[in-house]
């Protein structure tokens, strides 16, 4: 992998729940999540001032993150420019697979050029992370062949997490199964961090916990799947069957370009 170092001035974030931060509190009753955190690193990483704008919203399916939230970005001219969705896609009863090429290719066509670097990254295997990822294995995978494919024809910047273990370790992930917790955001950040070539970025964030996770006995597990699809898929069902519009009521966390301070923990 090349490496290079690159000052940033404007950096813009879009996306859906992970953009956002869920679930990574900030103690002050919102998210902080890996992007607030990757503006951080560069921040501290650089002697010029970075401004930082997230659109993310959660729920949004691609297409939406497209509609919504892409030209908005643009207009704050980023010179980094980050692009996650699709996961709210791959959980749709059907997916369309075509429509969220069409969606990548758009946006990273039109964000592309040698005064803004995009980055993106690809989803872990979710089979060891949720009660129902076997079931969803396949559209992910399918999924990041389409991030890769399209990321290489535009020049866009991939965090390839699917070859990286330690990602799909439940240990990130918070008790919904579906988002990461602060370690696991503060992974995700380090990454991305790594790949931009950030100034003091090393790989130490792919590196294994030094205890395997603690395996529950069957029953055990069985019983922690039911908890879990109580108190996190049955809600998530209801609002699928409500037709509950996705974002409904919600706003960007930080909808304009605002100073990134240096030094915060």
């Amino acid at each position: 992998m090349n490496r290079w170092v690159r000052t940033f001035r404007r950096y813009v974030a879009i996306g859906d729940s992970s953009t956002e931060g869920l679930e990574d509190p900030d103690g002050e009753g919102g998210y902080r999540g890996w992007a607030d955190r990757l503006a951080e690193i560069i921040a501290n990483a650089q002697a010029d001032p970075l401004d930082y704008a997230n659109l993310g919203v959660r729920s949004l399916r691609l297409s939406e993150i497209r509609t919504t939230q892409f030209a908005a970005a643009m207009r704050m001219q980023p010179d980094l420019f980050s692009i996650f969705g699709g996961p709210n896609d791959m959980l749709s009863v059907t997916c369309d697979f075509a429509g969220i090429r069409a969606d990548l290719a758009a946006i990273f066509g039109d964000a592309r050029s040698p005064d803004c670097t995009v980055v993106t990254f690809t989803m872990p295997d979710p089979s060891s992370i949720n009660p129902f990822g076997r079931r969803f294995r396949n559209r992910m995978l399918h999924f990041n062949d389409i991030i890769r494919e399209e990321s290489e024809r535009y020049g866009v910047l991939v965090m390839d997490f699917q070859h990286y273990p330690i990602i799909q370790d439940p240990r990130l992930f918070s008790e919904d199964r579906l988002h990461g917790n602060e370690l696991g955001h503060e992974r995700v950040a380090a990454a991305m961090a790594w790949r931009l070539g950030i100034e003091g970025a090393e790989g130490s964030w792919a590196d294994p916990f030094p205890e395997a996770p603690p395996r529950l006995r069957t029953r055990e597990q069985l019983a922690a799947d039911v908890e879990w699809a109580r108190r996190y898929f049955a809600p998530w069902l209801g609002r699928g069957i409500r037709r509950t519009p996705h974002g409904s009521g919600l706003t960007a966390k930080r909808p304009v370009l605002t100073p990134v301070p240096k030094h915060q923990s």
